[in-house]
């Protein structure tokens, strides 16, 4: 009976060491094929991506925008056009970002450094770096810079696994241009005119601009010069200073370091042909943000211009 008992006791024994072993196995499997894996179509052809990505490299400044919007904050990002090194209305959510270079100048060693697992960039910035980009980390592009910035932001939505958070931010941007439209009830007719001064150069802002596109959505009139399924004209010259009238206009100004950006804007607007325009006349001129209005080209930005047209348009 004793021998009997040891041998039971140990052969229930090996039973019980085999079932944890199988039990560990199992566990293994699942935990493998359960590993998520997605591919994302892009300007560059197609990129798998496995797992959530955690450490994101952003290459545009729209780009960090949308991350922000999206509750992420990427390990590395562009420097913004301006600021210091973040454009004022992020730079509190930036404070531990490491700068990887420019949307232009690209830093690869800085970027290989942060080990990430997602890198996010636009073919029209840097198309000739994406191999390299690939090499270090799953790298997504996108196509343009210009137009709707909706496109890109779904894009980058889609890339960092978060859909649904993304369609939420859009649709209340989306409520917010409703709204707006709304209330502006017989001023949805105003004209409205942009211009922008820059150190080198003076532009009118057409409908195809970051800006142009969020009037078309709220429905705002424009300019016949600048009704036209065009970025911006280029090299403006005095000549064609009537094409800047509207009933109002908004107008900014991108700065360099040596302020040259201000000289031309003083330039033009103590000129008597600028005094001269309609909206100039009756008082209907604002100087906005270049970085809002222009530069950020991200979905942050886009709801602060909400802010300033609601602020000059619906005051009494």
């Amino acid at each position: 009976m004793v021998k009997k008992s040891i041998f039971n006791m140990f052969l229930l024994a090996v039973i019980l060491a085999l079932g944890a072993c199988g039990t560990t196995d199992d566990q293994a499997t699942v935990k493998e094929n359960t590993t998520d894996s997605y591919t994302i179509e892009h300007s560059m052809g197609s990129t798998t991506i496995k797992g959530t990505p955690d450490k994101i490299v952003v290459l545009t400044n729209h780009g960090t925008e949308a991350l922000l919007s999206l509750g992420i904050t990427p390990v590395g990002a562009v420097q913004s056009w301006t600021g210091d090194p973040w454009y004022e209305h992020i730079s509190e959510q930036m404070e531990d970002v490491q700068v990887v270079g420019l949307e232009s100048d690209i830093n690869l060693e800085a970027i290989a450094a942060l080990q990430p697992d997602l890198i996010l960039g636009n073919k029209m910035r840097q198309e000739e770096y994406y191999q390299a980009l690939s090499d270090i980390a799953p790298t997504v592009f996108e196509e343009t810079l210009r137009g709707d910035w909706k496109v890109n932001f779904e894009l980058i939505a889609k890339a960092v696994g978060k859909e649904k958070k993304g369609q939420k931010v859009l649709d209340e941007y989306n409520k917010r241009i409703t709204n707006l439209t709304e209330n502006l009830g017989d001023k949805i007719n105003t004209e409205i005119s942009m211009v922008r001064f820059m150190p080198d150069d003076v532009r009118i802002y057409h409908k195809d601009s970051f800006s142009g596109v969020i009037l078309q959505e709220i429905g705002l009139a424009r300019p016949d010069a600048q009704n036209v399924d065009d970025f911006a004209a280029k090299g403006v010259t005095k000549e064609r200073i009537n094409e800047m009238d509207g009933d109002v206009i908004f107008y900014f100004t991108y700065e360099n370091e040596k302020g040259e950006g201000q000289q031309v804007e003083n330039e033009w607007i103590n000129d008597p042909l600028w005094k001269n325009l309609e909206a100039v006349k009756k008082g209907n001129v604002f100087e906005v943000s270049d970085t809002i209005w222009n530069t950020a080209g991200g979905v942050l930005a886009a709801n602060i211009m909400l802010d300033d047209l609601e602020t000059k348009l619906l005051a009494e």
